[in-house]
C-alpha cells in the first residue's frame, strides 16, 4: 500500500495525474514547429529583413517646386498668377551614381539571407534543447519510480522496527540506521524531483504547452544511438561544413562585409540631380522652359571614415569566420569522442546484470526481513543498490545526449 501512494506522489509530480500529455519525441517535436513562440517571434526578423531589401530597391522621389506670385505690388493684386502674372514650376530627380543602389540592395539581399540562416541556428539549438529536456524528464521518472519503490520498502521496515523500538526488542541505533537510510533517499529523491520540475517547465514553454508531458519512450529510441557506423571525422566535418547555418552566417557575415564597402565607396561618388522647370515671366523670355543638372563637389565629406571601418569590419569578419571554422573542427572532435565513450560505457552494459540487480535487491530484502542478514549489510547494500540504478540510468542519458549533441553539432540526424 505504501509503495502505491509514492508512485502516485510522483507520478502526480512529474506527470501532472490530472493534466498530462503523453507524447512521443517525434510529436513534441511536430507541435514544437508550430507553436513555439520564440520561433515565431524570430520569424518576424526574416519578414522584417525582406522589407529592407523591397525598400533598398527604391530610388528617391522626385521633387516637385512651385513658385507662385503673393503680391503684384504695380497692379496691387494679390496672388497674380493668371496670363500676366507669375507662376514657375521645377521637378528635380537625383541619378544614383558609382553603383551606389546596386550595392545597397546586394547588401540588403544578404542580410536577408543572414537572418534566414539566424533563424536556422536558433531553430537548431531550441531542437536539441527540446530534446534534452524530454529525455531528461524520462529518465528522471525511471529513477523516481526506483526511488519510490525503495522507499516504499524501507518506510514499511521502519514503521516495524518503531514498534520492535518501543517494546525494547532491537536497540534504538538500528533504528536510527533505518531512518537514516530513509532519509537518504528522500533526499535524493526531491533532488530528482526538482530537476524534473525544472525540465517539464522547459519542455512545456518550447512546445507552449498547458499539460505536463509524460516522454513514451522505447528501448529503441534509446539503443539507436548505439549504431555500430563508422563516422569519419572529416566527413563529418564536410556535412557539418554544409549543414551548420553559424558556419554559413560567418560566411554570409564576409559577403555583406564585402558589399557594404563597395556601397561606402559608391557613396563617396557625387550623385547627379537631373530636373526641368517652367517659368512664366521672371525668367530672360516669358513662358520660359529650363533644363537643370547639379552635382555636389567633394571637397570635404569623402566618405573617408565609413569607408575605413567598413574595411576594418571586412578584416573583423574574415578573422571571426577563421575562427569559428577552427572551432567547429574541434566542436566535431570533441563531441564524436564523447558519443564514443558513452557507447562504449553503455555496449558494456548488459540486461543480464540488470536483471542480476532486480533479483539481489528482492534476495536482500527478504532475506533481511527474515533476519537472515544484518542491518549493516542490509543498508550497505541498499546504498549501492540506489547508487548503481541512478547510474544506469545515467550511463543511457550519457548516450542519448552525447548522439544528439553529435547530431546538432553537424545538423543533420546521424541517428
Amino acid at each position: 500500500m505504501k509503495k502505491n501512494i509514492y508512485l502516485f506522489t510522483a507520478l502526480f509530480f512529474i506527470s501532472g495525474a490530472f493534466a498530462q500529455k503523453t507524447m512521443k519525441l517525434q510529436e513534441c517535436e511536430s507541435q514544437f514547429l508550430k507553436n513555439n513562440l520564440t520561433l515565431l517571434a524570430a520569424h518576424f526578423n526574416i519578414d522584417a529583413s525582406k522589407a529592407l531589401t523591397i525598400q533598398a530597391r527604391i530610388w528617391d522621389n522626385p521633387t516637385i517646386t512651385a513658385d507662385l506670385n503673393a503680391y503684384n505690388p504695380n497692379n496691387n493684386k494679390y496672388f497674380d498668377i493668371g496670363v500676366d502674372g507669375q507662376k514657375a514650376f521645377s521637378i528635380q530627380q537625383i541619378i544614383y551614381m558609382g553603383g551606389k543602389k546596386r550595392n545597397e540592395v546586394a547588401l540588403a539581399k544578404t542580410n536577408e539571407q543572414i537572418a534566414e540562416l539566424q533563424f536556422s541556428d536558433l531553430l537548431r539549438n531550441l531542437k536539441l534543447q527540446l530534446r534534452k529536456s524530454f529525455f531528461t524528464v524520462y529518465f528522471n521518472s525511471k529513477n523516481i519510480e526506483n526511488s519510490d519503490k525503495q522507499i516504499g520498502h524501507i518506510e514499511e521496515l521502519v514503521n516495524s522496527y518503531s514498534v520492535q523500538a518501543q517494546k525494547g526488542n532491537i536497540a534504538l541505533k538500528e533504528l536510527v540506521r533505518l531512518q537514516s537510510l530513509f532519509l537518504n533517499l528522500k533526499n535524493e529523491r526531491n533532488e530528482i524531483i526538482n530537476s524534473t520540475i525544472e525540465e517539464q517547465g522547459n519542455l512545456k514553454l518550447l512546445l507552449s504547452e498547458t499539460q505536463n508531458i509524460v516522454p513514451s519512450v522505447t528501448d529503441a529510441d534509446i539503443t539507436k544511438y548505439t549504431k555500430n557506423t563508422f563516422f569519419d571525422v572529416k566527413n563529418l566535418e564536410k556535412i557539418a561544413i554544409e549543414n551548420r547555418p553559424d558556419y554559413q552566417q560567418k560566411q554570409k557575415a564576409i559577403e555583406a562585409n564585402q558589399f557594404n564597402l563597395k556601397w561606402q565607396k559608391a557613396l563617396s561618388v557625387p550623385d547627379i540631380t537631373l530636373g526641368a522647370g517652367f517659368d512664366q515671366r521672371s525668367g530672360a523670355f516669358n513662358n520660359q522652359v529650363d533644363a537643370f543638372i547639379g552635382i555636389p563637389l567633394p571637397l570635404w565629406n569623402k566618405n573617408k571614415g565609413n569607408i575605413k571601418f567598413a574595411q576594418m569590419t571586412l578584416e573583423q569578419s574574415k578573422v571571426d569566420f577563421q575562427n569559428n571554422n577552427l572551432q567547429l573542427i574541434t566542436e566535431i572532435d570533441v563531441n564524436y569522442k564523447k558519443w564514443q565513450e558513452a557507447t562504449n560505457n553503455f555496449n558494456q552494459l548488459k540486461q543480464q546484470t540488470i536483471n542480476d540487480f532486480e533479483t539481489v535487491y528482492k534476495g536482500i530484502l527478504e532475506n533481511f526481513q527474515k533476519r537472515n542478514i544484518s542491518l549493516l549489510e542490509f543498508t550497505d547494500f541498499m546504498e549501492s543498490y540506489s547508487l548503481a540504478a541512478l547510474q544506469i540510468n545515467e550511463l543511457k542519458r550519457k548516450l542519448v545526449f552525447s548522439g544528439e549533441q553529435l547530431n546538432t553539432t553537424i545538423n543533420k540526424d546521424l541517428f
